[in-house]
């Protein structure tokens, strides 16, 4: 899969408001991570909503199931999370060249 892929996958997976809820939550829990349980609790969402949305945000790539026990714990995939805003912020700055009636 290439970058421009996995960027736009991650991206429309981010453009849902539980997701990104889930994934901001994610992101402050850091490496150890939320169990199920503790992000629905924090979340005060349901089991099955919240297993759908994990689930889009798996397949995204930006986030990564362990099973511990009957736990699975959930954490962010950083590298993913690096290559979008790398991805996003490549070419910030450079200029462009385009004049106003280029761009009408």
């Amino acid at each position: 899969m290439t970058t421009h892929t996995s960027v736009v996958r991650a991206l429309a997976a981010l453009g849902h408001d539980a997701r990104l809820a889930i994934f901001r939550l994610l992101v402050r829990a850091g490496h150890d991570g939320l169990n199920v349980g503790e992000i629905g609790q924090e979340l005060d969402m349901p089991a099955s909503t919240l297993a759908h949305h994990l689930r889009s945000l798996v397949e995204a790539g930006l986030v990564v199931q362990e099973r511990k026990g009957r736990q699975i714990v959930n954490r962010v995939d950083y590298d993913a999370m690096q290559r979008t805003v790398t991805f996003l912020t490549a070419e910030c700055c450079v200029g462009v060249t385009l004049t106003r009636d280029d761009a009408a």
